[in-house]
């Protein structure tokens, strides 16, 4: 067992590591790097099982694990917060990994994420930069990702289909001011343009982008070039937060200002059906400063009365409650009483917002008092193509998540 050990940790040096266990600086394999240090996480997750196996094999283990995949599984819950939430997103995944653009290629969360995702066999990474640049880095990180064996990078500045780019967005954008020197220029240098090119034109099945930039400007590359859904009219951003003892989805968080009741009604199918895909059943609050029609003029409240009535009609079978304050969602002692014939009982997992001001303020709020729980997202809702649009805080595991949230998409989308 101890020789299994001594090989669990050898292994763990060449595969990529946690920067924030290590540093930015030392995270590579490299005689700076020196493994074990007590918060890598990886160590419960590689020397946990081999020192099982190996106990099993020279029997000594009174109880043999019958099977290895779903004790590393329990094992990851301990160290990723995520875990549970995402089981059911990367054994969907793994089954058939899909090619997914990266737009910011260059990003060294982006690469780390790249070599996880090979190692766990959930996509097939394009990434967009200058190719030069991308392999410095590869190097300086000791990372084991090779152009055109395990990954692919497209050069944003030798592009072979740089041509067919900037015409095909020249045709799409040339009623809204955009001139063909403007076109030449954004289809060189604008690499969430390069990369929602990819997708348009098949050589990729999904995109990743934003670690860098705000949200809107990635947004409107993405409007301009994939656009929406048929029979959706708009884009919508839901945001999962993994809590100690819930797990809650909040809209809209990062595009609409204030949506229309209606809007409102069409996000809400949306986002439920995401949900869905994380194998929970939706149960939907509408929330308010107004509970139950206790503020009856409010145009704010009579919105989401509105939204409620338009879901009861388009969605019966949906587990929807509203308007009600945030309390009354979360907690169903105080819903009870407020209003005792609810139509679901427990907690609400999805929280709908009347605006983004309500939604981007009560995510972050979350976010940030409630320690090191994980968050997934922004979950781009609408779109025409599995395209999800990051922010500059996300972390390497987010890209990971994400990665295989669209890998998923992208199956359940072949399958309609």
């Amino acid at each position: 067992m101890k020789i299994a050990c001594v090989h669990a940790i050898a292994r763990m040096a060449n595969v990529e590591a946690d920067a924030s266990t290590y540093g930015e600086k030392s995270a590579s394999f490299g005689r700076e790097y020196l493994i074990p240090r007590p918060l890598d996480q990886r160590l419960i997750l590689e020397i946990a099982p081999a020192i099982a196996k190996a106990a099993m094999d020279s029997g000594v283990a009174t109880r043999p694990i019958e099977d290895f995949s779903v004790y590393h599984q329990k094992l990851s819950e301990f160290v990723y917060n995520s875990a549970f939430i995402m089981k059911p997103i990367f054994s969907q995944a793994k089954s058939n990994p899909k090619r997914i653009a990266y737009a910011e290629g260059e990003d060294l969360r982006v690469l780390r994420a790249a070599q996880v995702i090979v190692d766990e066999g959930i996509a097939k990474p394009i990434l967009v930069g200058r190719t030069a640049i991308i392999e410095e880095k590869i190097k300086q990180l000791g990372l084991r990702l090779h152009n055109g064996i395990n990954i692919e990078i497209v050069d944003q500045e030798n592009n072979p289909d740089y041509d067919a780019f900037w015409q095909d967005y020249y045709q799409s954008t040339q009623r809204k001011g955009v001139t063909v020197e403007f076109a030449q220029r954004e289809a060189r240098r604008r690499s969430t343009l390069i990369a929602a090119m990819l997708v348009k034109f098949g050589k990729a099945d999904g995109m990743l982008c934003g670690t860098y930039s705000s949200y809107d400007v990635h947004l409107d590359f993405v409007n301009n070039v994939i656009g929406l859904k048929p029979g959706h009219k708009n884009y919508f951003t839901l945001n999962a937060l993994m809590l100690d003892d819930r797990n809650l989805f909040i809209a809209d968080t990062y595009v609409n200002t204030n949506p229309t009741a209606e809007q409102l009604a069409e996000m809400t199918i949306l986002a439920a059906a995401e949900v869905r895909r994380f194998g929970m059943t939706p149960r939907v609050a509408l929330l308010s400063h107004s509970s139950f029609g206790s503020d009856e003029h409010d145009p704010s409240a009579q919105k989401m009365r509105e939204v409620y009535r338009i879901l009861s009609e388009i969605a019966p079978e949906l587990e929807v409650e509203g308007e009600m304050h945030g309390d009354a969602a979360l907690d169903e002692n105080i819903r009870q009483f407020a209003f005792p014939n609810s139509r679901y009982k427990g907690s609400a997992n999805l929280l709908i917002m009347p605006n983004l001001d309500a939604a981007n303020i009560s995510f972050n709020l979350l976010k940030a008092t409630s320690g090191n729980n994980v968050t997934i997202g922004p979950i781009l809702l609408g779109a025409a193509k599995p395209v999800h649009i990051l922010t500059p805080t996300a972390t390497t595991r987010r890209v990971v998540n994400m990665t295989a949230l669209t890998v998923a998409e992208i199956q359940q989308s072949e399958q309609a």
